[in-house]
């Protein structure tokens, strides 16, 4: 069963473990990852001190503000893709990613713009993710294929 949570779910995770982190009780699962990552994003600690003001925040592309309940969910995706790798040979290319880098985050933003390269070709062709979408662009990102011209 995949978890498929809604946006007031995803969001209301991010603000639960910043909760409990700021009141130092004891995280647990997914929370102690989605900690470390949101300890590495400090410009969205004080959005995550308060709920009820961003809980139902818009973040339209138009105005081309980041989400940051999407960025930092997609870190998650990321570190858990990574540590199952799957799709198979991600973990390769992100530790490749990593070695270039020298930074988790910055390794990570790299596959997050190939994920999200993934995810909008899905959307606009109305068809299934594709890993071999999701690796030419990692492929491509480590110099490992030719982008043409």
């Amino acid at each position: 069963m995949i978890f498929n949570p809604t946006r007031g779910q995803a969001r209301q995770f991010f603000f639960d473990t910043w909760a409990k982190y700021q009141a130092r009780q004891t995280l647990e699962g997914a929370e102690s990852v989605a900690i470390a990552i949101i300890l590495a994003h400090p410009e969205y600690h004080g959005l995550l001190a308060q709920r009820e003001r961003y809980q139902d925040q818009d973040y339209p592309p138009e105005f081309g503000e980041t989400n940051p309940f999407l960025h930092l969910s997609m870190h998650l995706a990321i570190a858990e893709q990574v540590s199952i790798d799957q799709p198979a040979g991600i973990r390769s290319r992100y530790e490749q990613l990593l070695k270039r880098h020298r930074d988790p985050m910055n390794a990570q933003h790299d596959v997050m713009d190939c994920l999200a390269e993934m995810v909008w070709q899905a959307q606009r062709q109305g068809s299934e993710y594709s890993s071999a979408v999701y690796f030419n662009c990692l492929d491509a990102t480590l110099g490992l294929l030719d982008r043409g011209p």
